[in-house]
């Protein structure tokens, strides 16, 4: 059931919730995985196999599975939050003696 451009869903970990597609198969327990999330080896328990797949080669890169995403209308850009800077505090001057 898993082989290369089978979509899944992350279940677990930072990225759970967000689609992507498999890569690689390193081995038994481990894919490489690329899409709306980062590029990296993930657990296949991290991963919820869906009906769908992509027609890419084995090490396809990131330009062509988002191209690919695009195609089926599954892509989202993923805006990264900005955390307000803290202020700054002023220094106190000391009274010269």
């Amino acid at each position: 059931m898993l082989n290369v451009g089978r979509l899944c869903v992350k279940i677990a970990g930072r990225d759970a919730g967000s689609k992507c597609v498999i890569v690689e198969i390193t081995d038994n327990n481990f894919v490489v995985i690329d899409g709306n999330v980062k590029r990296k080896r993930c657990s296949i328990s991290h991963l919820e196999p869906l009906k769908d797949s992509i027609d890419l080669e084995k090490g396809a890169s990131h330009e062509d599975i988002i191209a690919a995403f695009k195609k089926q209308g599954i892509f989202s850009e993923k805006k990264k939050v900005r955390r307000k800077e803290k202020p700054v505090a002023e220094k106190k001057e000391k009274a010269k003696k």
